[in-house]
């Protein structure tokens, strides 16, 4: 699909740190104490991976208690009638944990997990043009977006394991979720940095954190939408579309992938030029700008995916 893209530079997976060994025993643990912005290790972990499986949404599962999940958290206590305190407080986790199914499982890796091909992603966008597919870098990488956790949480999770042989036992997010229900409309806002699904009836379905929109390419405000969805789509890269070009006119056709700049589906939008989609870049998802579009999570653009169809209203507001 045509569209705006926020940056051009893929590469390796490159892990940015570590984080300490996080024993699954404390986040199967539903007795948990009170935490609040800053908070690290396996009572966020828990709560990540139970408020995503609500469809709260705050991105990649990374056991901190960042600005993402402080969002999510904030429309989970509004939708259950909690008081907005924003921190996981005792009310909270009891909200949360009706959900009774143990927030991490047991995973072997599979032949498919590490069968490749894993190639890094150039920089240039025509040397991105000369692979056949945008696949992903590393098998841990491809296991972290299935499990919708950063490679540094599958680490500290498994400090011992071998991410690279099939057979391998893993500890892994239970990232599996109700039947995704169908959305009546959709918010996209600005400055939540938020896409947020409604049933026809205005009750919230799901919450999503999102990077939208810069400086340069502002949200185009007002009430658009979805034109079509498209799964696996070809990336046309139109230099003429982005303002830090330099005057190229360039154009480029990227093969579809999960390092493709829209990611495994593009939701379009009734505004030219503008979706909803994934990215190859999970963690910057709300810490980022773009080009003007929407970007999720590659498994978050496919969980409203699943939500919408052509028809479906798009507010978009600051």
């Amino acid at each position: 699909m045509k569209s705006r893209w926020a940056s051009f530079a893929f590469s390796a997976l490159v892990l940015h740190g570590t984080i300490a060994a996080i024993d699954p025993v404390a986040v199967n643990n539903p007795a948990q104490g009170g935490l609040a912005d800053g908070a690290k290790g396996a009572g966020v972990v828990r709560a990540q991976i139970l408020l995503g499986r609500a469809h709260f949404s705050c991105g990649e599962i990374d056991g901190t208690f960042g600005s993402n999940f402080q969002k999510a958290l904030t429309a989970f206590q509004g939708e259950r009638k909690i008081p907005l305190s924003g921190a996981l407080d005792a009310a909270t986790w009891e909200a949360i944990n009706k959900d009774t199914a143990p927030a991490l499982i047991d995973y072997s890796i599979t032949p498919l997990d590490v069968k490749g091909p894993f190639v890094p992603i150039p920089a240039d966008v025509k040397e991105q043009a000369k692979l056949p597919q945008l696949g992903y870098s590393s098998a841990l990488e491809g296991l972290g977006e299935k499990f919708h956790a950063s490679p540094e949480l599958l680490q500290a999770l498994n400090p011992d394991a071998d991410f690279d042989q099939a057979g391998q036992r893993l500890t892994v997010p239970n990232v599996r979720v109700r039947p995704r229900p169908r959305a009546g409309r959709v918010v996209i806002s600005k400055g939540e940095s938020s896409v947020r699904a409604y049933d026809a009836s205005g009750r919230l379905l799901a919450f999503f954190a999102a990077t939208i929109g810069s400086e340069h390419d502002p949200l185009p405000i007002g009430d658009w939408r979805i034109k079509g969805i498209f799964r696996n789509p070809k990336f046309h890269y139109d230099a003429t579309l982005f303002w830090n070009t330099k005057g190229s006119t360039d154009k480029e056709v990227l093969a579809p992938g999960p390092n493709s700049p829209v990611g495994p589906v593009w939701i379009d939008l009734s505004k030219e030029h503008f979706g909803i989609h994934g990215t190859p870049e999970p963690g910057k998802v709300g810490h980022a700008t773009s080009h003007g579009c929407i970007r999720l999570t590659n498994w978050d653009a496919l969980d409203l995916a699943a939500m919408v169809r052509a028809g479906t209203p798009a507010t978009l507001k600051e």
